[in-house]
C-alpha cells in the first residue's frame, strides 16, 4: 500500500522560536535612516534605479533599511560593522564599501575603526580582499577630509589604485 502524502501544510513549531522577533517593513522608518546614514548624499545613493528597475530601491529602502536594520539586537555601529566585514570579504563591490564606510564615520566611527575592521579580516577573506578594502577606505577617507570640489573620486577605479606608504600612512 502506498505512503500517504498529507495534504494540509504543517509547520514545525521547532523552526519559530518564541523569543525570535519578527522584522518590520516600515518604509517611512527605512527612507529616515537612509537620510541619517548618508546625509545629503541619500537621494544619490540609489540614484538611477529607477529609470532601469523601476520600483528596485524603494524595495530596498523598506526591506533593507525599514525592515532589517529595524531589528532588535544590535546596534547601529555594530550593523555599520557587520557591513564593512561582509563587503569587504564579498569584494567586488566597492561603491558600496565606500557608502558604508562613509556611513560608518557619519555615525561616529574613526577611521582607525574602520581600517581595524578591514585588517582583522585579512587572515579571514585573504590579503587582495583586506588590501582592495583598505584602498577604499583611503580613498573614501580623502574624499570627506577635502571639499566638494577638490574631492577624489571613490568610485571602482580609485580603489584599484595601489595603496603606497603614503596612502597606507592616511590610513591609519
Amino acid at each position: 500500500m502506498p505512503a500517504t502524502i498529507p495534504t494540509t501544510p504543517t509547520t514545525p513549531t521547532a523552526m519559530a522560536p518564541a523569543d525570535l522577533t519578527p522584522a518590520p517593513l516600515d518604509r517611512e522608518a527605512g527612507y529616515a535612516l537612509l537620510a541619517e546614514l548618508a546625509g545629503p548624499a541619500a537621494a544619490g545613493t540609489l540614484g538611477g534605479l529607477d529609470a532601469i528597475a523601476p520600483g528596485f530601491a524603494d524595495w530596498i529602502v523598506t526591506s533593507l533599511f525599514g525592515g532589517t536594520y529595524q531589528r532588535p539586537g544590535l546596534a547601529l555601529r555594530d550593523r555599520q560593522i557587520a557591513n564593512l566585514a561582509a563587503l569587504t570579504a564579498l569584494g567586488g563591490v566597492e561603491p558600496q564599501l565606500a557608502d558604508h564606510v562613509r556611513n560608518s564615520l557619519r555615525i561616529g566611527m574613526s577611521r582607525e575603526e574602520i581600517t581595524e575592521v578591514i585588517v582583522h579580516l585579512a587572515p579571514y577573506v585573504g590579503l587582495p580582499k583586506a588590501l582592495a578594502g583598505l584602498r577604499v577606505a583611503t580613498a573614501t577617507f580623502a574624499a570627506s577630509a577635502a571639499p566638494a570640489s577638490e574631492a577624489p573620486a571613490t568610485d571602482a577605479s580609485a580603489a584599484d589604485a595601489p595603496v603606497t606608504d603614503a596612502s597606507a600612512e592616511d590610513v591609519a
